[in-house]
């Protein structure tokens, strides 16, 4: 079955309010604060969870308990005067909370917008397979690329408010590991987050006429050699149209990355795309999951693009 493409939420309008949750890790008061500045000179009105700020009394790499993490995360998204979920940061914790969610009365609930990455992959993917609704992988309001970058704000802003004007993505550095052009539904994220899914009862059993998205953090050639093994293993990427990627920090020498992804992902007789610019790195450009879109990767060396074939919000 080829992958289709999901619901889309409404884009946001001035004054509109947005929930802030911790579905993973800790987060710092001051780095949440500056974010929420940020977000008010955007004109939208952030409301912070009432257990975003906690630490686990126990687990100290956990924001609270799981059942806390996931009624914000339930509470947030059910009730009618949130226009907007994001993430405050990632870490880890996704995994132990998404199946406290109730995703029938998410359903029920619609679709909104909803912002993250790296552990919040693994929502991302409950959020296409266990609802049906497109989301965005995109900068969380306390992380430092989000306070810091520019074009990060930019970027995330523009998806929100004006999402025609953000279709097409790719930093200038963005290049063809494998030439040519790809159109599919997008779909992905964090890479080791996605190989840790994989086989649990609710996860892709297909992503046929997918176009992947991934990046990563903190894992060495080795790892991504091994965890992108694991994926050719099992079978999931049988029949993905292309690869999108985004940044590798802190994985070791670019050039040992490369040669990793292209090994690995090389044989699979698709374009693949290096750099586009998102994820850990220090521009995190907002990807839209579960939309139509063209990878363009020229063989002549011209920029490498992924264009969102609808704005990523009506």
């Amino acid at each position: 079955m080829t992958l289709e493409p999901l619901v889309r939420a409404a884009r946001l309008r001035p004054g509109a309010r947005v929930a802030v949750v911790a579905p993973s890790g800790p987060v710092p008061a001051e780095r949440m604060a500056r974010g929420l500045d940020l977000l008010r000179g955007w004109d939208l009105d952030p409301v912070v969870a009432p257990h975003a700020l906690d630490t686990h009394p126990v687990l100290d790499h956990l924001a609270g308990t799981d059942e806390d993490r996931a009624r914000d995360l339930q509470e947030a998204w059910c009730d009618p005067s949130v226009d907007a979920v994001l993430c405050a940061r990632g870490g880890y914790g996704a995994h132990r909370m998404v199946d406290l969610l109730d995703w029938s009365a998410i359903r029920a609930a619609g679709p909104k917008p909803f912002v993250g990455y790296s552990d919040v992959t693994v929502l991302h993917e409950a959020f296409a397979l266990r609802a049906g609704f497109s989301t965005l992988h995109g900068p969380m309001v306390a992380t430092d690329v989000f306070l810091k970058d520019a074009a990060t704000q930019q970027a995330l802003r523009s998806t929100l408010f004006e999402p025609e004007s953000t279709q097409r993505l790719g930093l200038d550095g963005a290049a063809a590991l494998v030439p040519g052009t790809a159109r599919g539904v997008t779909y992905g994220g964090c890479l080791s987050l996605l190989a840790a899914d994989a086989g649990t009862p609710q996860a892709r059993t297909s992503a046929r006429g997918g176009l992947l998205v991934i990046e990563d953090i903190g894992e060495e050639p080795y790892r991504l050699d091994g965890i992108l093994t694991r994926l050719l293993r099992i079978g999931a990427l049988d029949g993905i149209s292309g690869v999108v990627c985004g940044s590798w920090e802190g994985c070791g020498p670019y050039e040992g990355v490369r040669a990793v992804l292209a090994d690995r992902l090389g044989g699979l007789g698709i374009p693949v795309v290096e750099e586009l610019g998102f994820g850990h790195g220090p521009t995190a450009l907002t990807v839209p999951l579960g939309v139509p879109a063209v990878l363009d990767a020229p063989a002549d060396g011209g920029r490498c693009t992924l264009t969102a074939q609808v704005p990523a919000l009506v």
